[in-house]
């Protein structure tokens, strides 16, 4: 998979390319403590966004953990990174819109 397709690997790439937007020196456990989901799917993750190219992972030369990495977002991922989230806001948007219309029908079926 280069390109993450559904909508919560999408969302997944989104929060990763957040936290390393603000944090290139993110380690792997970190992201899955941060964003609160499995080391095995950051590295899956931080795997397909460097397949893409939305970031680069170089090491930290200075590192005594030889597989200490840092992340960069690259143009492409700041790019891809902006339609994650137009296209997680539109879902929200949408499901917000709907649960508007539910609690209007509950509220007209409530009794006060």
């Amino acid at each position: 998979m280069n390109k993450p397709t559904n909508h919560r690997d999408q969302e997944h790439s989104l929060k990763v390319l957040n936290v390393l937007e603000n944090n290139s020196e993110s380690t792997q456990r970190e992201l899955s403590e941060h964003i609160d989901i499995s080391l095995g799917k950051i590295n899956f993750i931080l795997s397909s966004l460097i397949k893409s190219g939305y970031i680069k992972a170089n090491r930290f030369k200075n590192s005594k953990n030889k597989r200490a990495y840092f992340y960069i977002l690259t143009p492409k991922g700041l790019k891809q990174k902006a339609i994650f989230a137009r296209n997680f806001l539109n879902r929200k948007i949408k499901e917000y819109e709907k649960l508007e219309k539910e609690i209007e029908i509950l509220k007209k079926h409530v009794v006060d």
